[in-house]
């Protein structure tokens, strides 16, 4: 007869929850290794005065990319920058 393990919701839940926090720790690494500063989206509103609704209009257009980690979105400078420059020439 085979051993059989019971997998519950809190041991999925676990996994998951361990899962997000080491692809975030490589995400990190990565950022760290290619030397390009990123922010989170509240320092990203915080650093263009933008409500929460209307970053998110500017990612949904496609205005600024973000790239979403764990819940928490990540904003590249320089794409911010880019943005900003884009913005003046209209």
């Amino acid at each position: 007869m085979m051993n059989q393990e019971l997998i519950t919701r809190d041991d999925l839940q676990q996994f998951r929850s361990d899962l997000l926090k080491d692809i975030h720790n490589i995400f990190l690494k990565q950022i760290q290794v290619c030397n390009k500063p990123l922010l989170k989206n509240s320092e990203v509103k915080k650093l263009l005065s933008l409500s929460e609704s209307k970053l998110q209009r500017l990612r949904i257009r496609g205005l600024l990319s973000s790239t979403k980690i764990g819940g928490v979105h990540y904003y590249r400078y320089t794409d911010i920058e880019k943005m900003m420059e884009g913005s003046k020439k209209i």
